[in-house]
């Protein structure tokens, strides 16, 4: 890297990137008029030519659009990362464009007549209140960097559960909304372009206004405060801009992934210092970057089978970009922690409760429910029928929170990280990947095919971990942020599968949302039984799972195979989230959310760790499962999203204490 820094600077590679577009343009221009016809299209079209107005009213369009969109991503990340002094912020790490656009989906669904007073003050206010929520979330911890990201990291999956929620149950009004939202520059007139380039424009004339204080940032506080800067009214006028101007982008094209984290990223490796040089060849390289990759993606469109949204594909070049920045980056932090066992013993009284708890919530999930004409609690002896339907749901969904807790447990133990889970850590991510691949490519898999390649997945994905964290001994920053860029990844699929109008998706959807509607009994029989088999198989590991978290040094003179405990036990992490992601998805948090609790009930040693986060897992997937089939009867709310809602905000409050 610094052989190429030393021959490449910002400039340079601009030059660089800005030929390569246009051989992009004049190449798309074989199959537009020619080179001075296109030309002419631009400012005259010929109304009796199709190709000169196809040329006027979509092509250029597209071309202007994205250079306008990436230029304002690039321009808002940049501003960002200057107030946060966070290499890591940009709308999309920061939870700002999703905000922005669930706060347009809400709004196009509940209160239409709002858009007419403008678009880009409903993404705004959206994208406004995603970054307030971070802000409360990481202000205690002096907006640290990773808090910061993880804050975003998990306003994006609240954002994102909600609109799966809106999707499940408007899929007629919101199916023209799919594409434009997983970042589409399609256009078919002007109008998006003579909105979005007017506000840019202003956009960049108050960044250039904003320089010289915002370079005083660069400073200390106190520092800055001598200069007589007013530190809270610049980050508040500096954030306020950057929230506008992705608003306004989102507002037209939707969310587009990365680009606000890679250029800015890239210029400044490349040697721009400078906040001036940044926002400048940023701002360029961003636009020329969305371009580049919107040209060869119409170039290259034919021979895919699906139509693959352009933001869809900038979140899957800007993953890897992110994995290859983490190890990079300097962020702090301390080793893992080596004090996982540290609760108070658990009371006899909170132990028997968890026990009776469990079969309890069993017993109302089977007989207790909403009719047409009421609440009703069903005898076993009467009516079966219902019964019938909701004994494999219970089963299906007790049965998956069981492997998720387990393991989360285990990770949570082998890294020594409280905040580790297979949701958090990408390692569900990284399954539903391959899941949603295998049930593409392979229709008729059966289920040991998809358990195969669904551990395979998490596989790939805990070797990816183990590459990218073993030589800074797994700290719990870079872990985590790891997590987000595969989390990211998966986000990226998941557009493109919603987008590409497959009559399989609805299916997809429901799954990845965490639907247990479609389990029949004998799944549901054999998710169960698994489900009982790994639990007790996993007691065994019991010894190596007290004696890790003291430490390799401490573990490994008391006799435990550090290399073969660890790869047994990732092992069969990657198994237990296969099996549990293919039942309800890859977004629950429970296997983030159980192990605490059994801490906090205080479940301490290994063996009693794992039966109580099994049982808990258990309980909480059967309660989310009951309370997604009544809180909105008829409708429901798959389990998934329940469990997410309800991980999510546990999640949040687990950020005040990492």
């Amino acid at each position: 890297m610094t052989d190429l820094t030393s021959r490449l600077n910002p400039g340079r590679a601009c030059g660089v990137l800005g030929l390569f577009t246009l051989v992009l343009v004049w190449l798309a221009l074989d199959s537009q008029p020619a080179f001075v016809d296109a030309l002419s299209a631009l400012f005259a079209p010929s109304e009796g030519d199709i190709e000169q107005l196809v040329a006027h009213y979509s092509w250029w369009p597209r071309l202007s659009i994205a250079l306008l969109a990436g230029g304002g991503l690039a321009l808002a990340g940049v501003l960002m990362q200057q107030v946060l002094r966070n290499p890591l912020a940009a709308p999309t790490t920061l939870g700002v464009a999703s905000g922005a656009n669930l706060a347009l989906l809400a709004t196009t669904l509940l209160a239409p007549g709002l858009l007419a007073y403008g678009r880009e003050w409903v993404a705004l206010l959206g994208g406004g209140l995603a970054m307030g929520l971070v802000f409360l979330l990481a202000w205690r911890r002096g907006l640290a960097p990773m808090i910061v990201v993880l804050a975003g990291l998990v306003i994006n999956l609240y954002c994102g559960a909600l609109g799966t929620v809106l999707l499940l149950f408007h899929q007629e009004e919101l199916k023209g909304l799919l594409i434009w939202g997983a970042g589409s520059l399609a256009q078919n007139n002007w109008d998006g372009v003579m909105f979005l380039g007017p506000r840019l424009a202003l956009g960049a004339l108050l960044a250039v206004l904003l320089l010289k204080p915002l370079a005083v940032l660069e400073l200390d506080d106190d520092q800055a405060r001598g200069l007589g800067v007013s530190l809270k009214y610049l980050r508040l006028a500096s954030l306020a801009l950057a929230v506008f101007v992705t608003a306004c982008v989102v507002s037209v094209v939707g969310v587009i992934g990365f680009i606000g984290l890679a250029a800015p990223a890239i210029v400044r490796l490349l040697g721009a210092r400078r906040l001036g040089e940044r926002l400048l060849w940023a701002t360029l390289l961003g636009a020329l970057l969305l371009t580049a990759t919107d040209l060869l993606l119409q170039r290259f469109s034919s021979a895919l089978p699906t139509l693959i949204p352009t933001g869809a594909t900038t979140a899957a070049l800007g993953a890897p970009l992110l994995l290859w920045l983490i190890p990079r980056l300097k962020l702090g932090g301390s080793r893992p922690t080596t004090g996982i066992g540290r609760t108070r013993p658990a009371g006899r009284r909170l132990a028997a409760g968890l026990a009776l708890a469990l079969p309890l919530a069993m017993i109302v999930a089977l007989h207790l429910g909403q009719a047409s004409d009421g609440w009703h609690w069903l005898s076993p002896f009467g009516n079966n029928t219902p019964l019938e339907w909701r004994l494999p749901r219970m089963l299906a969904a007790g049965g998956a929170g069981v492997m998720l807790a387990l393991a989360g447990t285990l990770i949570q133990r082998i890294t020594g990280n409280p905040m580790a889970s297979p949701e958090v850590l990408g390692i569900s991510g990284g399954t539903a990947i391959a899941l949603i691949l295998a049930l593409f490519l392979l229709p008729g898999a059966g289920q040991l095919t998809l358990i195969g390649i669904g551990t395979l997945g998490a596989l790939i994905t805990l070797a990816v971990l183990v590459l990218l964290n073993w030589r800074s001994g797994f700290l719990p920053e870079r872990l985590l942020l790891c997590g987000v860029a595969i989390t990211a990844l998966f986000d990226a699929v998941r557009s493109v599968v919603l987008a590409g109008g497959d009559p399989r998706g609805q299916q997809i959807i429901a799954w990845m949302s965490g639907s247990t509607y479609y389990v029949d009994l004998p799944t549901a029989l054999i998710v169960a039984g698994l489900a009982i088999l790994l639990a007790w198989g996993a007691r065994y590991f019991s010894r190596w799972l007290d004696l890790l978290p003291l430490g390799t040094p401490t573990a490994s003179a008391l006799g435990v195979g550090i290399l073969r405990s660890r790869l047994v036990l990732l092992g069969a992490v990657a198994l237990l989230t296969a099996c549990a992601t293919l039942v309800v998805g890859p977004l629950s948090f429970v296997g983030l959310l159980a192990p605490h609790m059994a801490r906090l009930v205080g479940f301490t040693r290994a063996r009693a760790h794992l039966i109580g986060a099994a049982l808990i897992g258990a309980l909480l997937m059967i309660v989310a499962d009951w309370l997604g089939r009544q809180l909105l009867f008829p409708d429901e709310i798959p389990a998934g999203l329940v469990a997410s809602l309800l991980g999510g905000a546990y999640f949040m409050w687990g950020l005040r204490r990492l």
